[in-house]
């Protein structure tokens, strides 16, 4: 009976999640430079807008940036969760494993030796820096030397510095404009997504976020310890691996278009796991949910608290992430 009382409480929790959703993406479409009413935009959605001018901000401007805020914050939160949960780290977190660090990278190079199509070719650029850094981590997972979880984070750990000084030199040696461009990125900013980009970040985002759906019983045996897991038939080693690949796939993927954004895939899964649980299932639910919601109004504080500019987004999630886990160990030695 008690076991049917909580997943009620999770069905119901979802539910008010979902609505919480959907009320901030309709409201963030409001917040901006000029400002629009929750009226004007609910024709603009849903019927015909009244003002050209209105419809160009709201489909050409805000919109795809509000999605991409979205897909940023589900996919995140995702992938921390899914670290956490097969290291059984608590602390485990997408950068952690040299991400944004090959993805700087990879932006440093296309803004120094690529500055005519800079546009084109720094997504691609950062993708690929991202992936050079996961594998090398990879490559390290996969030694017979190294199986254990901490040689991944170690590993990790040390590919980000490496990665992060060769960026630092090719930076300081190039066009101060170029650094400042790579700078502002590598801080997280949604504001040069175009809508053309969903077209590569949602199937990532989804086929990603699938397939963790579907080993979701494989990694809840992962929860119970090694020994348990492989008593079960799970080759431990194997399914680590290939969900630190999805993670790898969704990181870089969000990060060669949003930049750098911390924090959500740390502090999101802890939160999520008070209301929904541990189990991966309804947890990667929570973290859709609420990693949209958070990264959405985010998105507004970035580009409304101060009049005429915009703040990266990264400074924002590192500030209230660094509030957010001093208050956890704060709560924990009292």
């Amino acid at each position: 009976m008690s076991g049917l009382n909580f997943s009620r409480n999770k069905t119901r929790l979802s539910l008010i999640a979902m609505a919480v959703l959907i009320a901030s993406l309709l409201a963030s479409l409001t917040f901006g430079a000029a400002q629009i009413s929750v009226t004007q935009v609910f024709y603009c959605l849903f019927e015909q807008c009244s003002d050209p001018l209105e419809q160009t901000l709201i489909w050409q401007i805000r919109m795809p940036r509000v999605l991409v805020a979205l897909l940023c914050g589900a996919g995140l939160a995702v992938a921390g969760a899914i670290l956490q949960n097969t290291t059984r780290n608590p602390l485990a977190e997408p950068y952690l494993f040299g991400v944004v660090a090959g993805a700087g990278l990879g932006a440093s190079i296309a803004s120094i030796w690529f500055v005519d199509h800079i546009g084109l070719v720094l997504p691609i650029a950062a993708f690929l820096g991202a992936i050079l850094a996961i594998s090398i981590v990879m490559l390290v997972g996969i030694s017979t030397k190294a199986r254990r979880v901490e040689s991944l984070i170690l590993a990790g750990v040390a590919v980000s510095f490496m990665l992060s000084a060769v960026s630092q030199f090719l930076l300081y040696m190039g066009d101060p404009f170029a650094t400042n461009r790579v700078m502002f990125w590598l801080m997280g900013s949604l504001a040069r997504v175009e809508m053309a980009d969903l077209s590569i970040i949602s199937p990532v985002i989804l086929i990603g976020i699938s397939l963790v759906l579907l080993f979701h019983r494989h990694i809840d045996a992962l929860l119970l310890g090694d020994e348990n897991a492989v008593s079960m038939g799970i080759n431990v080693n194997i399914l680590r691996l290939f969900m630190l690949a999805v993670c790898a796939a969704l990181t870089a993927t969000l990060v060669a278009y949003c930049g750098g954004i911390g924090f959500v895939g740390l502090m999101i899964p802890h939160i999520v796991r008070h209301w929904f649980g541990a189990t991966t299932a309804p947890l990667l639910v929570g973290c859709c949910l609420l990693g949209s919601t958070f990264l959405l109004w985010v998105d507004v504080i970035a580009r409304t608290i101060v009049e005429g500019q915009e703040i990266p987004i990264g400074i924002i999630t590192s500030i209230l992430g660094s509030i957010f886990f001093l208050t956890l160990m704060l709560r924990k030695n009292n």
